[in-house]
């Protein structure tokens, strides 16, 4: 009988000599290991290998999936797998694996590192005694002592960088719409508007994904809300502040200093005002990098790559859950409607959710529905905590400490399509109901959100309208985004006459920038506006 063909796993960035190690001793493992691979010449030998461990480095394009015909994981040893195409991969059947856990405590404690030099203005003092100056007057910082932090997005980071900021006998509050106020409380934080956050805190630190709704959050009008002195501190993703009004909030003096880690462009340009700017600090995104996370992540990710290739045993998944093959050929196509479902909620219901309830109708419900399950929770989380850190091992812990009740049932009768998946959300002012359903398998279509019923598909950026059905708004709204130069590929009508209300669901082809999104909200006539990816 001829022997098991060996698993190859090729290394195509840096990895610590411990992660190498675990392939090395793992039975029926081969590892190659070529940190630095040129693209050209991944894209040529990527076919034979069963496994491909990653960091940032390596661009794991849709031509490097097609002409990968062994792989079975790719494994990122750290959080982001914005480098990989996912959706390809996803396609393909190749699980895509990262290691969330593993440079928590490293982004927290830089963050607040971020924090005291900023304060007491540290590199700017360093740099003056490195020029053999002694401007001792000039140096002149601030106690974090009794201040109050202000925690945008209580995450795993978030959480930790509050702990911390205990310590330093800080006050704390947090903004999240996924965290209950009870939840908060046992974190010892104080849970309030993004509004009442920006009046309140001395010092403001983002711990948020980038998403539509989180882009700029912390613009003009975040600004104007801030006690005079503030402090902004970013160690999350580039983009989630403003930089062009942050810019502008430092040169009128509202903003006293900002410590930034990330920028929306990596690196920054070279004509990079803020960088200019003595009140600001900044490093290149360093917020993972510590000895131990870069060892933690690297053992991490060889062990769960050779527990999957040796065992068939998934763990930290970003694209699959934990069942058999052939059980996930059977509900895939449940999975991607249920996530987007949740992503959709999870953009809408920004504020109170305390509740959330899917129904399966038809014969899904027949199915073992816990994947789907699973993957609504994960898209409702990766609305506003670390998408990244999210995944199908982890987001029912996740929503649990946030204090979120979570339910489901089952009905095999259903009368207006033969499979239902309705996820509902309630809370303090939240009361949304979405259905989903496929068409011909695995056509993720949205069919009713609350009392109005469509057919919209399920894809890219969608822009949500609510409004008066009254003649003129539809054509406002699609003037409106073609003088914008934003083309429309479908748009999509639910009408509830008891109330002369109608409901849009437009796909774009871009996102909307927020004056566009503006200009939306003051058509006469409608009545919200939300712009959604999913």
């Amino acid at each position: 009988m001829a022997a098991a063909e060996k698993k190859r796993v090729l290394v195509s960035d840096e990895l610590s000599p411990e992660g190498l190690e675990v392939f090395r001793r793992t039975p029926g493992i081969e590892v190659d290991n070529r940190p630095g691979l040129p693209a050209g010449e991944l894209l040529n030998i990527i076919g034979d290998y069963h496994g491909l461990a990653i960091r940032s480095g390596t661009k794991v394009t849709k031509a490097v999936i097609e002409a990968a015909k062994k792989l079975e994981v790719i494994g990122r040893a750290g959080i982001g797998v914005d480098n990989v195409d996912t959706a390809a991969a996803t396609r393909k059947g190749i699980v895509v694996m990262n290691t969330p856990d593993g440079n928590t405590v490293t982004t927290a404690e830089h963050t607040i590192a971020m924090m005291m030099s900023l304060t007491r203005k540290i590199p700017q003092a360093t740099a003056s005694m490195k020029s053999h100056l002694w401007e001792k007057n000039k140096f002149q910082g601030r106690e974090v002592f009794n201040k109050t932090l202000g925690v945008l997005g209580l995450g795993n980071i978030g959480r930790i960088v509050a702990d911390r900021a205990h310590g330093l006998k800080m006050k704390v509050i947090a903004y999240d719409p996924f965290v209950t106020p009870d939840a908060a409380r046992e974190l010892g934080v104080d849970l309030v508007s993004l509004e009442d956050l920006c009046r309140r805190a001395d010092y403001i630190t983002v711990h948020t994904p980038l998403t539509p709704e989180t882009k700029g959050v912390l613009g003009d009008k975040a600004f104007a809300l801030m006690k005079d002195g503030v402090f902004i501190i970013n160690c999350a993703r580039g983009g989630i502040v403003d930089e062009e009004a942050l810019a502008r909030a430092i040169q009128s003096g509202k903003v006293a200093g900002a410590a930034l880690d990330v920028f929306a462009q990596e690196p920054p340009p070279k004509e990079f005002p803020l960088l200019d700017s003595p009140q600001v600090i900044a490093t290149p995104h360093l917020g993972a990098s510590t000895e131990e996370a870069q060892l933690n992540v690297a053992i991490a990710v060889a062990e769960q790559m050779a527990d999957y290739l040796t065992r068939g045993v998934i763990r930290n998944a970003v694209n699959m859950p934990s069942v058999n093959k052939e059980m996930l050929e059977l509900v895939a196509p449940y999975i991607n409607l249920g996530e987007r479902i949740g992503r959709i909620q999870g953009q809408l219901c920004r504020e109170g959710v305390t509740e959330v309830t899917v129904e399966y109708r038809g014969a899904v419900a027949e199915l073992r529905t816990d994947p789907v399950s699973i993957a609504v929770q994960r898209g409702l989380l990766s609305a506003f905590s670390d998408a990244e850190s999210i995944n199908y091992v982890n987001a029912p812990v996740r929503l649990k400490e946030r204090g979120i009740r979570f339910t489901e049932t089952r009905n095999k009768h259903s009368d207006d399509f033969a499979n239902l998946i309705t996820v509902t959300c309630r809370g303090k002012g939240v009361d949304y109901a979405i259905g989903g359903a496929l068409l011909i398998r695995k056509d993720p279509r949205i069919v009713r959100i609350n009392n109005f019923l469509l057919e919209a598909v399920a894809d890219g950026y969608l822009l949500l309208v609510r409004n008066m059905d009254q003649p003129g708004v539809v054509g406002r709204i699609g003037t409106i985004l073609g003088e914008a130069n934003i083309n429309i590929s479908r748009m999509q009508l639910g009408l509830d006459r008891e109330h002369g209300l109608a409901l849009n669901v437009i796909n774009i082809d871009s996102a909307c920038p927020p004056e566009v999104l503006e200009k939306l909200r003051s058509v006469s006539g409608v009545l919200e506006v939300h712009l959604l990816s999913v």
